[in-house]
C-alpha cells in the first residue's frame, strides 16, 4: 500500500459533519465522477474511499446507489468500484457549482475539506523515505489548477503550478507544508510516521553537514600547515632564521615537532611546556611574519 492509500484509508474511516463532507464531495465528484445520459458513474480503486463516497451520498442526498465491482487482472490483480447514481442529479450538480463559486470565500475548515475530497480524487503524497518531499494534484483544466492553487496559497501553502502534457499539476515541496497538510486532513498516524521520517532525515542531513564542514577545515588546516613548514624549511636553507627573534623560534620548533596541529592546538602546547602563555591569533600573527619574510626575500 502506498503511503498515499494509507493517508486516504485513515481519513475515510468516519463520516463527519454535514458542510465539511457536502465540500469534500462536491470536490470529489469534480474530479472523479462522470455525468453522462443521465446517470452519475464513479471508479475508483480504493476500497475505503469507495466506503466513504458511499456513506457521504446516502448521508446528504438519501438516494439509491448501484455498487458493482470487477477484478483486473491485466499486470496485476485490482478491483474496480463502480458507483451509478441516477437520480438528483441536478442538485448534485448544483452543490457542485456552488461549492466552487464559493469555496474562495470560505472558511479555513470548508477549504480544509474541499482539499480533502480533492485528495481523495487525484492527489498524491510521496513516501516521506524517498529522496524528494512530494505533494500534487493532477487535474484536467488550467481554471481549475489556478483555483486549487489559490485555496492552497490562502492557506499559506507554497504551492505551484506546473503544465504537462494533458494535465495540470499542482505541488508543494516545502516539507513543512506537506506536514501541515497531512495534519490539516486530520490523519494524524501519517502525520507522526512523516514527522519521525523526517526528523531523522533532517538530523542525518546536519550530521552529514558538520561533518563534511569539520573535513573542510581539516584540509584547510593541513593545507596552512604545509605552507608554514615549507616556509620555514625555505628560512632555514636560505639561513634567514637568524633574522628571527628568540620566541618565533621557539615557535617554529614546536611546529615542527607537532607539524599536524591546528593553531589552536599548538599554542595550549607551547602555552604549557614553556609557561609562558601564547594565543591562537599570536602563533597565527607570528606565522603571518614568517609568509612576510619569506615574500620579501623571493621577490628581491
Amino acid at each position: 500500500m502506498t503511503f498515499s492509500s494509507v493517508i486516504k484509508d485513515e481519513i475515510t474511516k468516519e463520516v463527519g459533519d454535514y458542510n465539511a463532507d457536502l465540500a469534500a464531495l462536491c470536490a470529489y465528484l469534480k474530479f472523479n465522477s462522470e455525468i453522462k445520459d443521465n446517470r452519475l458513474t464513479i471508479i475508483s480503486e480504493n476500497a475505503s474511499v469507495t466506503r466513504w463516497l458511499f456513506k457521504t451520498l446516502k448521508q446528504n442526498y438519501n438516494l439509491e446507489i448501484i455498487l458493482t465491482t470487477r477484478t483486473i487482472k491485466r499486470f496485476k490483480v485490482r478491483n474496480l468500484y463502480i458507483l451509478e447514481i441516477k437520480e438528483k442529479l441536478d442538485i448534485i450538480k448544483a452543490d457542485i457549482e456552488q461549492t466552487f463559486n464559493e469555496l474562495l470565500s470560505n472558511s479555513e475548515e470548508e477549504k480544509m475539506a474541499f482539499l480533502k475530497g480533492l485528495f481523495l480524487a487525484c492527489g498524491s503524497i510521496n513516501d516521506p523515505k524517498k529522496n524528494l518531499y512530494h505533494l500534487e494534484f493532477l487535474v484536467k483544466k488550467e481554471k481549475d489548477a489556478t483555483l486549487i492553487n489559490k485555496v492552497l496559497l490562502s492557506l499559506n501553502f507554497k504551492s505551484k503550478i506546473l503544465k504537462r502534457e494533458r494535465e495540470y499539476m499542482v505541488y508543494i515541496k516545502a516539507s513543512e507544508n506537506i506536514s501541515d497538510f497531512i495534519k490539516g486532513l486530520g490523519a494524524m498516524n501519517a502525520l507522526f510516521y512523516f514527522e519521525d521520517i523526517r526528523i531523522y532525515k533532517d538530523h542525518k542531513n546536519m550530521v552529514n553537514r558538520l561533518n563534511n564542514c569539520e573535513q573542510a577545515n581539516v584540509e584547510k588546516s593541513l593545507k596552512s600547515s604545509a605552507i608554514i613548514l615549507g616556509n620555514i624549511k625555505y628560512l632555514e636553507d636560505q639561513d634567514l632564521t637568524v633574522l628571527l627573534d628568540e620566541r618565533l623560534l621557539t615557535i617554529i620548533d614546536y611546529k615542527k615537532k607537532y607539524p599536524d596541529t591546528s593553531l589552536a592546538e599548538l599554542a595550549k602546547i607551547i602555552t604549557m611546556e614553556t609557561s609562558k602563555s601564547i594565543t591562537k591569533s599570536g602563533i597565527n600573527h607570528h606565522f603571518r611574519k614568517i609568509n612576510e619574510l619569506v615574500s620579501k626575500h623571493q621577490n628581491n
